[in-house]
């Protein structure tokens, strides 16, 4: 008898505590909802060419926030290729399109990766040439990321050339931090 009202008394307790931590995190997510309950379109980043300072309209993180990898703002890495990149999250597929210039295609593919705000990759995607591809002019892409699963906050796209030599010193990749 003893063990059977210890049980039922502890799985009461344990239940009020369960129940009290629901209503902590509710709190939590609720005075944030901007980052748990975001569910419009965003606009990623958008570069305006005419003018070589970058125009980037994402939600940015506290510099307190921001990897050491990153302290160069929300467009690092090959920035002056990128002429311009659109993205927008409907459901659980990331939609982008863009333009770049100086050679980042090979039979009309680029990379395009998420990676989560410490660097790594956890979605693998590409873009499709829509204009002429074997140029180093502006090129203009497309394509989609099925998301799934990631849980919202910080990432970073990263547009990548396909680089079929499989030599880093070929290597180039322009990144974009932005907040879903």
């Amino acid at each position: 008898m003893k063990n059977e009202f210890f049980g039922s008394k502890l799985n009461t307790v344990l239940l009020f505590v369960l129940i009290i931590l629901m209503v902590i995190a509710i709190r939590m997510m609720l005075q944030n909802k901007e980052l748990y309950f975001n569910l419009q379109p965003i606009e990623i980043s958008k570069i305006d060419p005419v003018n070589p300072e970058i125009n980037i309209k994402v939600n940015p993180a506290p510099d307190s926030n921001i990897p050491p990898y990153c302290k160069e703002g929300n467009l690092w890495g090959n920035k002056e290729d990128l002429i311009s990149f659109l993205g927008e999250i409907n459901s659980n597929t990331f939609t982008f399109t863009g333009s770049v210039k100086n050679s980042y295609f090979f039979e009309g593919n680029i990379l395009v990766n998420v990676s989560s705000g410490d660097g790594k990759i956890v979605k693998n995607g590409h873009g499709t040439a829509s204009s002429e591809w074997m140029t180093s002019d502006s090129v203009s892409f497309s394509g989609s990321i099925d998301i799934t699963g990631l849980p919202k906050g910080y990432d970073i796209i990263e547009i990548k050339n396909d680089n079929p030599s499989g030599l880093a010193k070929y290597d180039k990749s322009i990144f974009i931090r932005f907040l879903r």
